[in-house]
């Protein structure tokens, strides 16, 4: 969206309190000495992932597990998701369209603290899930039960394919913010998901729909979650994401999410919006190349990092990438604070005014439309600017602490230290790289 793009500008390189070579090599410093001192401090394995947690209180487990609770939680959803469809079907073709804000910046983005906040809920938010148990009851069979069996193997690959076509909806396909082009991806996506969920069954949501394996990869960040006896319970966000599974398409899922977000700055650069402008191909093809490129890249480091791994610690090799992809959700999660956290206070704003008038005619139903836009945070780029590169940072060492805790876990002890070092210079890699892009614009 060409007008919320300068958003991530906020917050530059000469707005940090010290200069931005020093900031880069410190990270990378911070990145580093976290490996030594968790390698003479931190032994053996501490997280116990799904097994872990504090039991809450038996008064909200029962109530969170109640049928009514999760009816009306499946309501808002659902109503929700019949208000924005108002909006894009019969709202103008203007930017004062609450519909984009909604799907780039309420949906995309704000499924993030959604997530650190409430734990996995949009999995029963989530409305395509509600139309398709209404569906099942109407029919009367089980949700769960499609006309074909999932192959596991398939694991995460098409959510995978999911989030590279929705941030290249979002970055790179022309005429993004009209309605005709969001009108037919999301057709595509409604009609590929509830298709899926009827041949498949319900299992196809938690598999191939994009948002909904998004948000429950950052909910393993949260406090809330279940042990293995079902029991809701609290536990520290690393444990949580320790008990994130290996599957099939976990590695690809998170390197499209960090290669994705990481093109996000690099399109922005003065350096190739200077470059592609100048070449015979256009934008949209160099865009599409540069975004696969980019996911790419985090695909093949990441992985061979693990395998290398492997190698150094004479471990099993074939299992590590998935078994370390845990510790690239962190560092996806830093970048995800880093570039949009501005765009979601600023544009979010804008977006609930908007919501109010959905068909641009005057209504102001919620009671939002004369609100005016808060752009105060603007006015505090310095505070912006450190708060980027401590997101970035803190989400690559709580992804050296976990990957840290699975390499004790899996390795043999004398040389568990020995394996972690192709992930650690990945890592300080991301880092630096990470920070070049983020503020290169």
């Amino acid at each position: 969206m060409p007008l919320l793009l300068p958003l991530h500008g906020i917050g530059g390189r000469q707005d940090l309190p010290i200069p931005f070579g020093l900031a880069v090599g410190g990270a990378a410093v911070a990145i580093a000495l976290s490996f030594v001192i968790l390698g003479f401090a931190w032994r053996n394995p501490k997280y116990r992932g799904n097994a872990s947690g504090k039991p809450l209180p038996e008064a909200i487990t029962r109530t969170v597990d109640s049928s009514g609770f999760r009816w009306f939680v499946r309501i808002v959803g659902l109503a929700t998701f019949l208000y924005a469809i108002v909006a894009l079907m019969f709202g103008v073709d203007r930017l004062t369209n609450p519909i984009f804000g909604f799907i780039y910046i309420l949906v995309w983005v704000g499924l993030v603290p959604i997530s650190l906040l409430l734990g996995p809920v949009w999995r029963t938010l989530n409305p395509l899930r509600t139309l398709h148990l209404l569906l099942s009851k109407a029919l009367r069979q089980p949700p769960s039960k499609g006309l074909f069996e999932l192959s596991p193997r398939l694991g995460l690959w098409p959510a995978a394919l999911g989030i590279f076509a929705f941030t290249w909806l979002e970055l790179v396909a022309p005429d993004r913010a009209t309605l005709p082009v969001l009108q037919g991806w999301l057709a595509l996506y409604v009609v590929i998901t509830m298709f899926g969920a009827i041949l498949f069954g319900d299992r196809w949501f938690s598999t191939a729909d994009p948002f909904e394996v998004y948000a429950t990869l950052m909910a393993r960040l949260s406090p809330w979650g279940r042990r293995t006896d079902g029991a809701l319970v609290i536990r520290r966000p690393l444990e949580n994401l320790d008990g994130l599974k290996a599957q099939p398409g976990l590695v690809g899922m998170v390197a499209a999410l960090l290669g994705s977000t990481a093109y996000d700055g690099f399109s922005n650069s003065t350096a190739w919006i200077g470059w592609a402008q100048n070449t015979d191909y256009s934008m949209t093809t160099l865009g599409t190349l540069a975004l696969i490129c980019f996911i790419l890249f985090v695909l093949v480091t990441y992985s061979s990092a693990t395998l290398l791994a492997g190698r150094l610690s004479s471990s099993s090799r074939t299992s590590l990438p998935g078994l370390f992809a845990h510790s690239v959700v962190p560092i996806a999660f830093g970048y995800v604070v880093a570039h949009y956290l501005t765009l979601f206070i600023l544009e979010g704003q804008r977006t609930l005014i908007y919501l109010s008038d959905p068909l641009s005619n005057g209504a102001n139903i919620f009671g939002t439309g004369l609100l005016g836009l808060n752009t105060s945070i603007t006015n505090h780029s310095t505070t912006i600017a450190v708060i980027q590169v401590l997101a970035v940072v803190g989400g690559h060492l709580m992804g050296v602490i976990s990957a840290h805790d699975r390499a004790v876990a899996l390795f043999p002890r004398h040389k568990a230290l020995a394996g972690q070092l192709p992930l650690l210079v990945v890592m300080v890699g991301y880092t630096v790289g990470g920070l070049i892009l983020l503020f290169s614009a």
